[in-house]
């Protein structure tokens, strides 16, 4: 016998009640003290809708909290905060626990040393666009982040022109982020925390050139390794030739390597000729023609994005920025690949923004929270991101298969709303 509908719909009503009220759980850690962080704020955040907040809490005095998911299609973020920074964790759906790691925070900090510089030149019309890449590793012991307003400067050739800049934190994601112009001439600060771990920045910008130029790098710290990056159609001559090394390459591209690069060294260096980097296809078109020629295949090589030639006979810290040094930056997106930063159009206006010390924009209004925290390219970049690590992770054998196709279905969904938005915004 059937039971009316009427009877049946309290049940359903309970059941959809109990798949609404499922919660996230977990423990913020405090990374410093290597205790639980009692009192700290957890907010989850929506990143589909602005980055707007979903609901938040705060964590017992075992570190402990518990946040309702409700109901979401997409991933959400957990955030907490100490000192005036921030720290994320991204919950892929069907996620219910995640632990947060927190830190002290100082304005300086000991054990904060630079990895790699990247310098990429190229022409375009009468001008020389230069896109240039650090990483900053904080090893500080106990660890803490560094915070406030100029925890990373940088400075600018003559007549530069900037373009943009990018920052992004240990397993973090990709914000846009211009630096700030200092009281010194042509120098430039970042305002974003330099959390335990390796952070990356990106500067782009544009010089006059006439065809030839010479090129002064400006060191305000030591770096593992400095290197250049030129087309293989522009000519370049280092002042002192002792100090770079050539690194193979066969993406079209001429690389050129200083190790163990002091801060105020002279690596001036001159180019001439016009030229630009291979994207790449292109690089992965001319290497499929070397094999065909009698060169060694690479058939076997499975790194993420792959195709771009054997490993390079390289020190392993320096072979870890192989993607970066060709400055392709690749995400696994359907076999492209993506420059996180390009030069905006001429003539078009800059975004007006500020940022606050934890590297977050620091809108004037609600509106403008929404257009730069909820913008289109800033969230595909930090999806894109998350497929890349996705990626790395299943390379390395982090993760198993199932759970690679599981995180990387629910990535693809969000990508294609939010594509699928971008086209009709």
């Amino acid at each position: 016998m059937r039971r009316p509908f009427y009877r049946i719909l309290p049940l359903l009503l309970l059941l959809a009640s109990f798949a609404s009220a499922q919660n996230v759980t977990g423990v913020v850690n405090n990374g410093t003290t290597n205790k639980p962080a009692a009192g700290v704020e957890v907010v989850l955040v929506d990143p589909m809708q602005g980055m707007a907040e979903v609901t938040k809490t705060k964590t017992d005095a075992q570190g402990k909290y518990s946040l309702p998911l409700g109901q979401a299609s997409g991933p959400r973020l957990l955030r907490a905060s100490k000192d005036g920074a921030n720290y994320f964790k991204m919950l892929t759906p069907g996620t219910t626990t995640a632990d947060l790691e927190i830190y002290d925070a100082a304005k300086k900090v000991d054990g904060v040393t630079g990895t790699v510089n990247v310098i990429r030149l190229q022409t375009e019309g009468n001008t020389l666009q230069v896109l240039e890449l650090y990483a900053l590793k904080n090893a500080s012991s106990p660890p803490r982040t560094v915070v406030g307003d100029n925890t990373f400067e940088v400075v600018l050739p003559e007549g530069a022109q900037l373009d943009g800049g990018d920052a992004q934190g240990p397993n973090g994601q990709p914000l846009s982020l211009s630096p700030e112009p200092t009281k010194q001439k042509n120098h430039y600060a970042f305002s974003f925390a330099l959390r335990p771990g390796e952070t990356r920045f990106q500067l782009g910008y544009h010089l006059p050139y006439n065809g030839e130029a010479t090129f002064v790098p400006h060191l305000l710290r030591a770096y593992n390794h400095v290197v250049v990056v030129v087309p293989q159609s522009m000519q370049f001559e280092p002042k002192e030739a002792a100090a770079f090394r050539s690194m193979p390459d066969q993406s079209g591209t001429n690389i050129q390597v200083v190790s163990n690069a002091k801060a105020g060294q002279d690596l001036s260096f001159r180019v001439s000729g016009t030229g630009k980097i291979p994207d790449e296809q292109e690089a992965q078109g001319g290497q499929g023609a070397q094999q065909q020629g009698g060169g060694e295949a690479t058939s076997n090589d499975n790194r993420p994005g792959g195709g771009l030639g054997p490993p390079i006979d390289a020190p392993d810290p320096l072979t870890k920025y192989k993607w970066w040094i060709l400055g392709l930056f690749a995400v696994v997106l359907g076999g492209g690949a993506y420059i996180m930063m390009s030069r905006p159009v001429p003539g078009a206006p800059a975004p007006a923004t500020s940022t606050t010390a934890n590297g977050g924009p620091r809108p004037s209004s609600a509106k403008a929270a929404a257009a730069s925290n909820g913008d289109g390219n800033t969230l595909l970049d930090a999806m894109k991101e998350e497929l890349f690590q996705l990626e790395i992770e299943r390379q390395q054998g982090a993760i198993s298969q199932e759970e690679y196709e599981k995180h990387k279905s629910a990535l693809d969904q969000t990508l294609q709303r939010a594509l699928s938005r971008a086209g009709k915004g």
